[in-house]
């Protein structure tokens, strides 16, 4: 394995160990939750936007997987002061990117469903499944 592997590992590992805004949101402007029935996984997402539509504060909550709780931690802090049409814009290779690891079917499912969350938060029509 690559130093660079080994550095996304360890970002994961410790994404899921010390998760950044984790929690809940009283009165967030922005709510959503998704569940992996096939692994357990499960993510809610709550979200505030500010009067000039910018993400003001993100949290999340949810059990499961490493994978699937370090890629809400991480996605969280990518959302945290964009404006919403950033938000509607980001994609799911965004995330699998800053994950950097690769990833069985099994396991993108778990890594983007906080993603799929999100879509679902921002009313996202087209918010299919990974």
């Amino acid at each position: 394995m690559s130093a660079t592997y080994d550095l996304y590992q360890e970002q994961i590992l410790d994404h899921y160990k010390h998760p950044r805004n984790k929690g809940p949101l009283p009165g967030a402007t922005l709510n959503a939750k998704d569940s992996n029935p096939l692994c357990g996984d499960e993510v809610i997402l709550h979200l505030n936007l500010d009067g000039s539509h910018r993400i003001s504060e993100v949290r999340f909550e949810g059990q499961g997987c490493a994978i699937s709780q370090a890629s809400a931690s991480i996605l969280t802090t990518m959302l945290k002061g964009l404006p919403r049409a950033e938000v509607e814009a980001l994609n799911q290779d965004a995330l699998l990117k800053k994950l950097g690891i690769p990833l069985s079917v099994v396991r993108l499912k778990c890594a983007l469903l906080s993603h799929h969350v999100l879509r679902l938060a921002i009313g996202d029509k087209k918010a299919d499944r990974a």
